[in-house]
């Protein structure tokens, strides 16, 4: 990619506050002065269509100055083609001047990620997924033990707020 900004996906399992933590990243990183895209993984299958694109109006709304969601190889920006790749959207991206892109989504791509885990079942995405930053943790998911990046509890959000603001203004 041909800017210099910082990329960070937000990864977990359906109801584990994804989108809920990227609006908490967009509004304050836009407070902070920089200038935030999105890109939202529609994982649930199907074309995104206005019913099912609620989340990237949320990022939207929380300031975000670009927002796409893809889904069936279609970029809810009215562009078509047999599929989508990450890496084909963030080129699209390199026209806009961004401080950061916050990706909502896409477990298997190469970029730092957070990862949220709600449940102990969820723990298999540790194992799967690969440049973990830090984990989000909830109270049904029990840490037993230290893992080998920064965890965090759910409720501890000026703690990983600050950690996450670190990452996104590339340290």
């Amino acid at each position: 990619m041909g800017r210099d900004r910082q990329i960070l996906q937000i990864v977990g399992y359906q109801n584990s506050g994804k989108t809920t933590l990227m609006e908490r990243l967009i509004s304050q990183s836009v407070t902070a002065g920089l200038a935030v895209g999105t890109i939202k993984h529609h994982g649930h299958g199907g074309v995104p269509t206005g019913d099912n694109s609620k989340d990237s109006s949320r990022h939207e709304q929380a300031g975000a100055s670009v927002t796409a969601v893809e889904g069936a190889g279609t970029l809810r920006m009215s562009i078509h083609r047999k599929n989508w790749a990450l890496t084909d959207i963030l080129a699209i991206y390199d026209t806009f001047n961004m401080d950061a892109i916050l990706i909502e989504g896409y477990k298997n791509e190469p970029y730092p990620k957070v990862v949220l885990l709600r449940t102990i079942e969820d723990q298999e995405l540790l194992e799967k997924l690969s440049n973990i930053v830090c984990v989000i943790y909830w109270p049904a998911y029990r840490l037993d033990k230290p893992l080998e990046y920064p965890a965090f509890s759910i409720h501890d959000e000026a703690q990983y707020m600050e950690f996450l603001m670190t990452e996104i203004r590339g340290k």
